[in-house]
């Protein structure tokens, strides 16, 4: 059948069929918060990791989600079996809901809950061979004191500003710092390099990324695989002289990085530790997740 999109006690097929009020504050002021969780034959990849993550984003902006955890993981599970597919990519969203024109999340009387499941592409496949080329962003990650990074709310309006420079550069992603000129995160994805063979590093959670669940699973393979997996703050010099960079999230899964700012990372191709690692990693998406029947 392809396309299913849940929304509010109701499933449609059609993109236009599922609509939501002008007045909701997801859409007015990107109150609400999200995840992306993937489908690998006919299993749903970490399920009960996005879930908890969502209801814990839902808990910090004080959004009260009308039911539990299990039955969400459930909604999710029956929107996937209406696809009739295999492989899928589900954006769960649930924002404050219809209210009026004022700020005041308090006039929004229910939230509007969505998991849209479907397909996706973030790359082409041949970059997942060749390798993407990045910039550094001009565009500061925010603070985790202003907006906490480990909200993964609606308003992507920092990542978006940055992913605008790309185009400017003709680059494929870029690279975000701290307002301390540490390494980040991109504009939807977890950063990882290479050095000295087999030290693997990650930013921190407090530089201000978000611990990405792909993120987790690469430092629980890389550890297996007895990297020396080391989470502390980097710059992008580090990422100049690195010998491989490559960057994790649940859409791009793991994609290589071969360029940064018009400078090569080794030798200008993707390395056999990303390779290595990937291969892990697809080996434990196709083995774990819970089935949809």
């Amino acid at each position: 059948m392809g396309l299913c999109i849940y929304l509010n006690g109701k499933f449609h097929t059609k993109r236009e069929e599922a609509t939501v009020s002008v007045y909701d504050h997801g859409f007015l002021y990107g109150d609400g918060v999200f995840e992306g969780i993937r489908v690998y034959d006919g299993k749903v990849f970490k399920l009960h990791e996005h879930i908890k993550r969502l209801y814990q984003s839902a808990i910090s902006i004080m959004l009260k989600i009308p039911f539990g955890q299990e039955k969400m993981e459930q909604l999710v599970i029956e929107t996937c079996r209406k696809t009739e597919l295999k492989d899928i990519y589900i954006r769960l969203v649930v924002s404050r809901g219809a209210g009026d024109l004022g700020l005041d999340p308090r006039k929004c009387s229910e939230p509007t809950i969505v998991i849209m499941a479907d397909k996706i592409a973030l790359y082409p496949p041949e970059k997942y061979q060749t390798g993407i080329k990045v910039i550094s962003s001009a565009t500061r990650r925010n603070r985790p004191d202003t907006l906490n990074s480990q909200i993964k709310s609606l308003n992507y309006l920092n990542n978006i500003l940055a992913k605008l420079e790309t185009f400017t550069y003709g680059a494929d992603e870029a690279i975000m710092l701290n307002d301390e000129g540490y390494v980040s995160e991109a504009t939807a994805d977890n950063v990882f390099i290479v050095k000295n063979s087999h030290k693997l590093y990650t930013p921190p959670a407090y530089l201000g990324i978000l611990e990405g669940i792909t993120r987790g699973c690469v430092i629980e393979i890389a550890k297996k695989m007895d990297y020396q997996m080391i989470e502390e703050p980097f710059t992008v010099h580090d990422i100049y002289t690195s010998e491989e960079c490559f960057l994790t999230g649940s859409g791009a899964e793991l994609i290589p990085v071969i360029e940064i700012d018009d400078r090569p990372i080794g030798d200008g191709k993707p390395g056999k530790h990303f390779k290595k690692l990937l291969d892990a990693y697809q080996k434990m998406t196709h083995s774990e997740g819970v089935p949809i029947g």
